[in-house]
């Protein structure tokens, strides 16, 4: 489930417009059938027939005498109140101008079905509402679409100018105890281990007393059993503290849904939880968690030139990141990149993909053959299978077929795979975290340095 922000203004969305008036198609029609009656009345010489149009007479008259009055303004206010349990309410209301008997109201939330209402006139109550909030990122919520019409529909004017809310959605950020490390930690400051002598970490070893060591080090109780020559001194050295560089490389091409029925639509009130939104609280839970280990992230979007972020550390730091990852969205136009982005030396990148195709597990081989470590999280949340027809799950079998000789392709050349999803077993990815977090057999030898 997407959270939004609590801290996000919502401010009101106004539309003022002038109307304009048309007849009715109902009034124009009556307008001929009177004068249809009344000829064929005087042709034909009878006048009960001629008598007939007289109603239609009256009619058109008592209408046009109490059409609304052109160049009145209208407006129209939508506002959205802070959201509260997932969900997030809305007020819609309407100054009419004199003459208006009805408001006709059109509305699409998420961009699913479109509901109508008519709402009398001329004192026209607030239409109340609740929109759920089921995805995150940048998302058009509701739409309001609205005309009038004037007194027994005799008059109507063009629909005005639609009413759209579209907001930034922040998505769920879930705790990550473990973080997995790169194969070699090149900081001088941070919160992890390594292998390299240093301040801050602990007990490495005794050593003998070299140049830049400090006296404080000194250990004297070792110095007065181990010394054979005078200025004999030996110092106990810890390991010194170090931060990782990490790389968040997010696949954005395409926003699938469980619901593998509405794959072809993509329609966000009906397909369910998307890849996105998974790839979206996967990208900013490590960013997280990474910044407040004291670590330097960088964040990436494949489908888009712009959006990228250095790598950096500090909370300044993490708001932008969290910024760029909250409004990512699939592109319209398929992006292939020429060449991979570039990544540090040392840094350890972490690709988030649904892996429908092999571009994002192209460039996660090219990373790895460079020496990054390198982890592929899958962000394809769990199928399911609602009002599928059987071509639909054929297809799909193929799709996930071809999804795991992928993703085996890639394991076998030393990219490791984490699911984000725990759809099964909620301390899957817990668990799964900690074998990545264990030292790597290059880190035991030394290679965290």
């Amino acid at each position: 489930m997407s959270v939004p922000s609590p801290h996000s203004r919502l401010t009101p969305i106004s539309r003022t417009s002038v109307p304009t008036w048309t007849r009715s198609a109902g009034l124009t029609a009556g307008g001929i059938v009177a004068i249809v009656l009344a000829t064929g009345g005087l042709l034909l010489g009878r006048i009960d027939l001629a008598l007939l149009a007289l109603p239609h007479i009256v009619a058109l008259a008592w209408t046009r005498q109490r059409r609304p009055a052109t160049g009145a303004v209208s407006e129209a206010t939508l506002t959205l109140r802070e959201p509260r349990d997932s969900e997030i309410e809305f007020t819609l209301a309407f100054d009419v101008p004199t003459g208006v008997e009805a408001v006709v109201v059109r509305s699409t939330v998420l961009g699913g079905d479109t509901n109508e209402i008519v709402l009398a006139a001329p004192v026209v109550r607030d239409v109340t509402g609740s929109i759920p909030l089921l995805h995150s990122g940048l998302q058009e919520l509701v739409r309001f679409e609205y005309r009038f019409l004037g007194t027994d529909a005799g008059a109507t004017s063009p629909p005005a100018e639609s009413l759209v809310a579209t907001r930034v959605i922040s998505p769920a950020r879930a705790r990550v105890a473990s973080l997995p490390l790169p194969l070699r930690l090149r900081g001088l400051t941070g919160s992890h281990e390594s292998a390299r002598a240093g301040d801050g970490g602990d007990f490495r070893d005794i050593h003998p007393f070299a140049v830049g060591d400090r006296l404080r080090r000194i250990d004297w109780k070792t110095t007065a059993r181990r010394g054979q020559n005078p200025g004999d001194l030996y110092v106990r050295r810890t390991s010194a503290l170090s931060d990782a560089t990490v790389l968040i490389v997010l696949d954005s091409r395409d926003d699938v849904g469980e619901q593998v029925a509405q794959w072809t639509s993509n329609i966000a009130a009906t397909k369910g939880v998307s890849a996105l939104d998974v790839a979206r609280e996967a990208a900013s839970s490590l960013a997280t968690a990474y910044i407040q280990a004291g670590d330097r992230v960088g964040f990436q979007d494949l489908s888009s030139r712009n959006r990228m972020v250095a790598h950096a550390g500090g909370h300044r730091h993490l708001r932008q990141l969290l910024r760029a990852i909250e409004v990512t969205q699939p592109s319209s136009i398929p992006y292939r990149r020429a060449r991979p982005p570039i990544v540090p030396p040392g840094a350890l990148v972490y690709v988030l993909s649904s892996l429908l195709d092999d571009e994002a597990v192209r460039l996660a081989l090219r990373w790895r053959v460079t020496g990054h470590r390198v982890v592929v999280v899958d962000v394809l949340p769990a199928a399911r299978f609602a009002r599928t027809t059987r071509a639909e799950r054929l297809a799909h079998r193929i799709v996930v077929m071809q999804r795991d000789d992928r993703i085996r392709a890639f394991r076998q050349r030393g990219v490791e795979y984490l699911r984000w999803p725990e759809e099964d077993n909620v301390t899957s990815r817990r668990a799964r975290l900690q074998i990545l977090s264990r030292p790597t057999r290059g880190a035991m030898a030394g290679g965290r340095r």
